[in-house]
């Protein structure tokens, strides 16, 4: 469980991610991305920043990851110019794919209304 100051930080974290991908990251492998949440260690060194990428393929999220891998350098140092940490978190960028599971099970608990409702 996450504490108190680890949620807050994270929730900054998210917010300046955020405008920094969408202001300042100028790769072309990275479309339109949304940090859906950050989890922070509890010693603030390592925050783990999840995204979920619009549209496309498997490929195509992948090149995403890869192009925020690529600039996560520049983005731990913008960060750490906006915000006022002892220590900036090193940045780890995960796929969230909790989007594509809810609209999985939605479309499963339609099928088994549909079969239901014949019978």
């Amino acid at each position: 469980m996450q504490g108190r100051r680890a949620d807050r930080v994270g929730t900054l974290i998210q917010e300046e991610i955020s405008r920094l991908i969408l202001r300042s990251v100028k790769d072309p492998r990275i479309g339109f991305v949304t940090v859906t949440h950050v989890k922070v260690s509890e010693d603030l060194r390592h925050a783990s920043v999840y995204i979920a990428s619009a549209g496309g393929d498997m490929k195509q999220r992948q090149e995403t990851l890869v192009g925020l891998k690529k600039a996560a350098g520049f983005l731990r140092g913008e960060l750490g110019r906006r915000v006022t940490l002892r220590y900036v978190p090193e940045l780890l960028f995960l796929l969230d794919d909790s989007l594509e599971q809810e609209l999985h099970m939605a479309e499963l608990f339609r099928q088994i209304e549909a079969t239901g409702t014949k019978e």
